[in-house]
């Protein structure tokens, strides 16, 4: 009897160990056109056909290529495409096992309200290893849609969306485990989350900070970090096209 129980400790501390390691990075990685970390802001960053996140440079080529065209940022051929064909296209891609494809077409089918198209196109895609289909699966457990509300699934799914990098889920995993009353679990997420930039969990960090649940070193630490991570998204040429991006809004 000890030594099962014995087993199963070491199996949690092993568990802990990996679910509180600092990623290197977010799941989103880094843009292949600027070799930066893209931002966090899902407005920061563009969605190709090919499902590859870019930043917002990406305008501000067209811009300099004198043409509002778009093209393909890497071949620049012309991608103009009609809606049916964008279909068709992730379609083909996820009859081969896309997990980028399934996740995205999750997505759309979620923005469309069918729920029971989204949740079988996630799992799909989170069986195949995407990570931010995880994420959504456990939104979708949470809230109860499609599915029955089971906080262990979504605790499930928001620890390997977080071991992957996925903030939002990191974020989502310190919510959980200070309603729980864990709030020492809680901190730890909210402080890998800050160092990736979450601008959310750094403000949750500063709450826990005012009411004496964070030490001051390991809040600073987490300060340092989080402008770390914000500094790296940053350059000039983002910087352009971010006033390029805001200019063509104001039109």
């Amino acid at each position: 009897q000890n030594t099962k129980k014995n087993c199963k400790k070491r199996a949690a501390e092993l568990h802990d160990e990996i679910l509180f390691k600092q990623p290197e990075s977010t799941h989103l990685g880094d843009c292949p056109i600027c070799y930066l970390p893209l931002q966090l802001d899902p407005c920061g960053s563009i969605m190709l056909q090919q499902t590859i996140n870019v930043c917002n440079l990406s305008n501000l080529i067209r811009e300099s290529e004198g043409s509002l065209e778009h093209r393909c940022e890497f071949c620049r051929r012309s991608v103009e495409i009609s809606g049916e064909e964008r279909e068709r296209n992730m379609m083909k891609r996820i009859e081969a096992s896309d997990r980028e494809a399934m996740c995205e077409m999750g997505t759309r089918r979620c923005g469309e309200g069918d729920y029971s198209a989204a949740f079988d196109y996630w799992t799909r895609a989170a069986a195949l290893g995407d990570i931010h289909a995880h994420f959504e699966l456990s939104i979708l457990y949470r809230d109860g849609r499609v599915v029955e509300k089971d906080d262990k699934k979504q605790l499930h799914h928001l620890e390997v969306a977080a071991i992957g990098g996925d903030v939002s889920a990191r974020n989502n995993l310190g919510l959980f485990e200070e309603k729980t009353g864990r709030t020492d679990r809680a901190v730890k997420h909210y402080i890998i989350a800050a160092k990736l930039g979450c601008d959310n969990s750094l403000d949750a960090l500063m709450l826990c900070y005012r009411d004496g649940l964070v030490s001051k070193e390991d809040f600073a630490g987490a300060l340092r970090g989080h402008q770390a991570a914000i500094d790296a998204m940053k350059s000039p040429q983002r910087e352009a096209a971010e006033e390029y991006k805001a200019g063509v809004n104001k039109c």
